[in-house]
């Protein structure tokens, strides 16, 4: 089973943004983590990326050499409707995450564009809410949860 995790923009900058909101651990703490959940059923590949194009191009290429995807959009899960799109058409189950509670935070924040190409939304349980998101891809992909 290979899943894809996308980190959009800012998300290389953990550790050192706003810790109050992300806390003090850094995206390679991230990437070790969701490397230490790699076995030999399950591969991820992981990307970060300021940019939406590329974060559209990666969806393109999740949805036809993936089983599953992971992505935390960062600020873009907001207003961009084109990541939506790619999301929608990525033909692969989609979990939304989000490391800071962003139902809780400015108004902005609490509308979530994107989400709506994804079958789950994880918000608010910090690098432990990509873990439950791939736990629930692996248990959608192997036939024990329901879309």
């Amino acid at each position: 089973m290979q899943l894809m995790v996308i980190n959009g923009p800012n998300l290389n900058k953990l550790g050192s943004r706003d810790p109050e909101q992300y806390g003090k651990a850094t995206y390679m703490d991230l990437m070790g983590m969701l490397e230490a959940k790699c076995t030999e059923r399950i591969s991820i590949r992981c990307f970060q990326s300021n940019s939406e194009g590329r974060i559209i191009d990666l969806i393109q290429q999740a949805g036809e050499e993936y089983d599953g995807l992971v992505i935390n959009p960062g600020a873009y899960s907001h207003y961009s409707y084109a990541i939506m799109d790619a999301l929608v058409d990525a033909p692969i189950p989609k979990v939304e995450v989000h490391i800071s509670d962003v139902l809780n935070r400015e108004d902005f924040r609490r509308n979530l564009i994107t989400a709506k190409g994804c079958e789950k939304v994880i918000s608010g349980k910090g690098f432990e809410g990509y873990i439950e998101a791939i736990d629930y891809l692996t248990g959608v992909l192997n036939g024990n949860q329901c879309v």
